[in-house]
């Protein structure tokens, strides 16, 4: 079902049909709501679900040669994770943050900053990445891309551009 909702919800927003899920699904309505009560509770299962891929892949990342490369590829999906995801973090929102917490079973901006620490601090330790950067500035500055580009359709390369600005300046001056 969480499979089913995440293509729908990527597709028609978190406001998506809860009946169309229930549908893609194979199941039926009163199926899908016997697991997920409410709304919230189907949104908080594909985040989840979407932030343990996220952090899945930087753990393959940490065994990656670069340690640049690595956490340049990582941005990129975190960058993709926060387009993709905006509209059903802001449908979250509208709750509480420590009951959002509480559903998820961990606090999704601390794992995804620990998650990039763990990606940042290898590249510092190589030399590829400033030692004065942060994981939390490194974090915000991505979402500020997806946040000011969610709505932009006039140049589709437009993020990924500012990206590349950003990490240009991760690597600093060599």
């Amino acid at each position: 079902m969480v499979a089913a909702a995440r293509e729908a919800f990527a597709e028609s927003g978190p406001e998506a049909s809860l009946n169309e899920i229930a549908r893609r699904a194979g199941v039926g309505p009163g199926t899908l709501y016997r697991h997920f009560p409410a709304r919230s509770a189907l949104l908080t299962a594909v985040l989840q679900d979407r932030i343990d891929t996220l952090c899945g892949r930087a753990e393959e990342l940490l065994a990656a040669d670069s340690p640049d490369e690595a956490l340049a590829e990582w941005l990129r999906a975190l960058l993709a994770h926060a387009r993709v995801n905006q509209g059903l973090g802001g449908a979250l929102l509208i709750e509480e943050l420590e009951r959002q917490d509480a559903a998820l079973g961990f606090d999704c901006h601390q794992r995804i900053q620990e998650t990039a620490h763990g990606l940042l601090v290898r590249a510092q330790h190589s030399g590829t990445a400033r030692s004065d950067l942060t994981a939390p500035d490194l974090v915000q500055l991505v979402v500020g891309i997806a946040l000011s580009t969610a709505h932009t359709t006039a140049d589709p390369t437009q993020p990924d551009r500012l990206l590349t600005l950003v990490l240009d300046a991760v690597r600093g001056h060599r």
